[in-house]
């Protein structure tokens, strides 16, 4: 987060108030989220490792952790020490980290915090062990497997056992288990998809932690799933931490993924919104907002418009350039005039995150919360 980046309104202010482009979180649906999360997950025994990818935030990540999430996982090494120094104390990097010095960082914030990796190569090992020696502390470390994402990890079953023993070979290093995650399949829109794709990454891990448990080797942790699927892994018995972090938020790609009677998915709430104001209204059916590209990703589609009890189906959000959003007025929408307030739920909630420093939680049409995004930007 800039430190000269002032934050977009004051506690107390009006919603409509609120300077703009920012990014707004409706404190009632967020919290219903936390809640229906930690209710969902408890009776499968499974525990919530809560993706901070999505929010960036320490203040979030503690908002899950009181209602039993067990800690966060993230992707960075930046946004590890983002949230160590924001007061988490457990954190498993869910990625593979290379450098040495990203991972001298990461060893170092071992003294303040239990902060794990993921490997999926001999020489991630030794680079991590050369670390730990150095500064003097002990990592714990996972396997990485493809479950069926055909990105990074070993192959599934016996491909896990020759790094999971060099990593208990090793004087600094504690294996910790199996990062097994199928992103990939959060997005397929149907049930039917979604539950056979983690029904076969479910068969691979399971594979995999027989292996192990032959080699010798216990795993503590054995993660993956997210929003879109995690339902399938919990239910699973075998993985026992769900890395899901989309639920916090929602957002209009999520919004398309269907349940097993074929409509959309209502288990969350849409509570992230990018507060935007029209700038210019030269038509009757064409708006201009100030919020483009530098203030709502498009990488999964442009936002959709929310209106007073949800999507707004008269007025489409239809092009993006770097200052300014294109609105387009259906026949049945009123004009919008000058200085109006627009609600947009943004295709991708992670990469729109990262666009901002601020949270403003508002509940009923009030400012009461103010949320500094500490991991914005941290790449490395």
């Amino acid at each position: 987060m800039s430190i000269a980046a002032h934050p977009p309104a004051r506690i107390g202010d009006r919603l409509e108030d609120v300077d703009t482009p920012a990014l707004i979180v409706d404190l009632d649906a967020f919290e219903h989220n936390l809640d229906r999360m930690a209710a969902l997950l408890a009776p499968t025994g499974a525990r919530l490792r809560a993706h901070a990818k999505t929010h960036k935030c320490a203040v979030i990540a503690r908002q899950q952790i009181a209602r039993g999430a067990v800690g966060q996982c993230c992707q960075k090494v930046g946004e590890a020490e983002a949230l160590a120094w924001g007061g988490v104390p457990d954190i498993l990097v869910s990625n593979e980290v290379v450098g040495r010095a990203k991972l001298l960082r990461l060893a170092s914030l071992n003294r303040l915090a239990r902060v794990g990796v993921c490997v999926d190569d001999p020489a991630q090992v030794d680079a991590i062990e050369a670390a730990a020696a150095e500064i003097g502390v002990r990592i714990e470390t996972l396997v990485e497997i493809d479950v069926g994402a055909a990105r990074c990890g070993v192959p599934a079953g016996e491909g896990a056992v020759p790094l999971a023993r060099r990593i208990a070979a090793s004087k600094h290093l504690t294996f910790g288990g199996l990062q097994a995650y199928h992103g990939s399949a959060q997005h397929y829109r149907t049930h039917e998809e979604r539950r056979a794709a983690i029904g076969k990454a479910t068969d691979a891990t399971a594979a995999s932690v027989e292996a192990l448990k032959r080699a010798g080797l216990a795993c503590r942790i054995v993660g993956g799933a997210g929003t879109g699927t995690f339902e399938f892994e919990a239910a699973s018995g075998v993985y026992n931490e769900i890395q899901a972090g989309s639920y916090v938020f929602m957002d209009a790609d999520y919004g398309r993924n269907l349940d097993s009677a074929g409509q959309p998915i209502s288990t969350f709430r849409q509570s992230l919104f990018v507060l935007a104001t029209v700038m210019s209204a030269p038509a009757k059916d064409r708006a201009v907002l100030d919020a483009g590209h530098k203030a709502v990703a498009v990488d999964s589609g442009l936002p959709l418009v929310w209106g007073q009890h949800g999507l707004n189906a008269d007025i489409a959000f239809v092009g993006a350039s770097d200052e300014h959003g294109k609105l387009k007025l259906g026949p049945d929408a009123p004009r919008l005039g000058l200085g109006e307030k627009v609600k947009l739920v943004p295709g991708h909630c992670d990469p729109t995150v990262n666009l901002h420093d601020w949270y403003v939680g508002v509940r009923a049409g009030r400012v009461e919360q103010l949320w500094p995004i500490t991991a914005r930007g941290a790449m490395r």
